[in-house]
């Protein structure tokens, strides 16, 4: 569990709602990476007490600085309490993942092999079966096998340096081709855009909006593969009645070219 002074100080975010039994399953898996992050923040999104007991005991496990950012219970507002943590981040560069999602062991230091000034990175999940988050769970252990994986996503979950850095620039070239629980990016380029869009108030599209934004901003887009990946945890998905209005505000920020939203991170700044 090493730090290496090459790299950035880091700060990792989680968002979280209401699953406890998930986010400890993954903040364990945190605390067993191969590189810890300089610190760990924990983004509620209006969970019930029984969250903050549990983080406030892991904290005490913690190898590194663990952060609570909680906001009221008043619907699904994502990006609002991601841009509260990263206003609350210590760290010169981000990596966000979500509470419902097991970090394979060298997440960190697979990101950290692909930071780069002037780029955002995105990373892979797999998508865990009911069965087999069911036996994991049952475990208890973070210990995701192959067996556990449906076959389609088992070659997401390979690990090869060699492929990790030739596919960085040449896959997934589309700019909202990616999952949100899988991201990294600078906290300089997350002010300068100013963060997520808070107008967007339920499911869906929030995290491509952004990255155009980020796009149109100047910064380029690296993939991780073959390594850094997430087991996402199965639940039932979040509704998405309100997804085309966020389908409509991602196609405006395309046609415009928009590299700024006028409700996002600023307000949460010094």
């Amino acid at each position: 569990m090493q730090k290496n002074p090459r790299h950035p100080s880091t700060s990792l975010i989680v968002t979280t709602y209401n699953w406890p039994e998930a986010l400890e399953m993954s903040l364990r898996s945190i605390f067993r990476q191969t590189r810890l992050p300089d610190e760990i923040i924990v983004a509620d999104d209006g969970s019930t007490d029984e969250t903050r007991r549990l983080v406030e005991r892991l904290c005490k496990e913690s190898l590194v600085p663990m952060v609570y950012v909680w906001q009221e219970d008043r619907g699904f507002r994502l990006s609002a309490i991601r841009n509260k943590a990263i206003a609350r981040a210590s760290g010169e560069y981000i990596l966000q993942t979500d509470g419902d999602v097991i970090l394979s062991r060298h997440f960190v230091s697979d990101h950290l092999e692909l930071a780069e000034c002037g780029f955002f990175v995105c990373g892979s999940r797999v998508k865990l079966l009911p069965e087999a988050t069911s036996r994991i769970m049952a475990r208890g252990n973070m210990r995701v096998s192959l067996w556990d994986l449906p076959l389609g996503y088992m070659p997401n979950a390979m690990r090869s340096r060699l492929l990790r850095h030739y596919f960085a620039t040449r896959y997934a070239h589309s700019i909202n081709h990616l999952r949100g629980c899988n991201m990294a990016f600078w906290k300089r380029d997350v002010i300068k855009v100013n963060g997520y869009n808070e107008d967007l108030t339920q499911w869906g599209h929030e995290d491509g909006e952004f990255a155009y934004r980020l796009h149109f901003a100047g910064v380029g887009k690296k993939a991780l593969k073959m390594g850094g990946v997430v087991y996402h945890l199965h639940h039932k998905e979040a509704s998405r009645d309100n997804e085309q209005r966020h389908f409509d505000e991602l196609e405006n920020v395309k046609d415009n070219k928009l590299s700024w939203c006028k409700n996002g991170i600023d307000k949460y700044l010094p």
